[in-house]
């Protein structure tokens, strides 16, 4: 995955994770862990980037007997959080885009396709070849075919599909 796509997104992640309560790296990383693997490292270098950027404060309380650094959220950390939301709709529409055409089973999410098919007649000039630098047919001696086609539209993307028919 590109470097700033992945620091964006795990940046709004770790957001997330503090949103609802004050939190503290371990709790942070175990509240992700059935999204998405942090290492202790990586979190604690997204956290001083976030404090940096005015979306989260620290304090230091005692816990057990020793100091534990913990983690709060404020306006702008929130406001980061609902642009994220709002750019999650163009994210998904450059994923379908990326992915457009791919067959169904690849799992791709929200996709649905209706198709509706129609018999027409297609003119096959199966009797002719095309010079390519002008775009005149020549016709080599046979007549051309009328074929009877299935036609597959995709009606919400707009593409269209011949399915072989019958010839006439």
């Amino acid at each position: 995955m590109d470097v700033q796509l992945k620091r964006g997104l795990l940046d709004v992640c770790v957001l997330a994770a503090i949103r609802d309560r004050d939190s503290y790296g371990y709790q942070i990383i175990k509240d992700m862990k059935p999204y998405l693997e942090l290492s202790e490292s990586t979190l604690y270098t997204i956290l001083k980037r976030l404090e940096s950027a005015g979306m989260l404060t620290v304090r230091s309380a005692e816990f057990e007997g020793r100091l534990r650094k913990y983690y709060h959220i404020t306006p702008r950390g929130i406001g980061r959080i609902e642009e994220f939301r709002e750019d999650w709709e163009e994210i998904l529409s450059i994923y379908r885009f990326i992915t457009r055409g791919e067959p169904e089973e690849r799992g791709q999410p929200g996709r649905t396709e209706t198709a509706e098919v129609h018999e027409v007649p297609v003119l096959r000039a199966e009797g002719f070849t095309e010079n390519a630098n002008e775009g005149h047919a020549m016709d080599q001696g046979r007549m051309p075919t009328v074929r009877t086609e299935r036609f597959t539209e995709n009606a919400n993307e707009g593409h269209a599909m011949f399915q072989g028919g019958c010839q006439s």
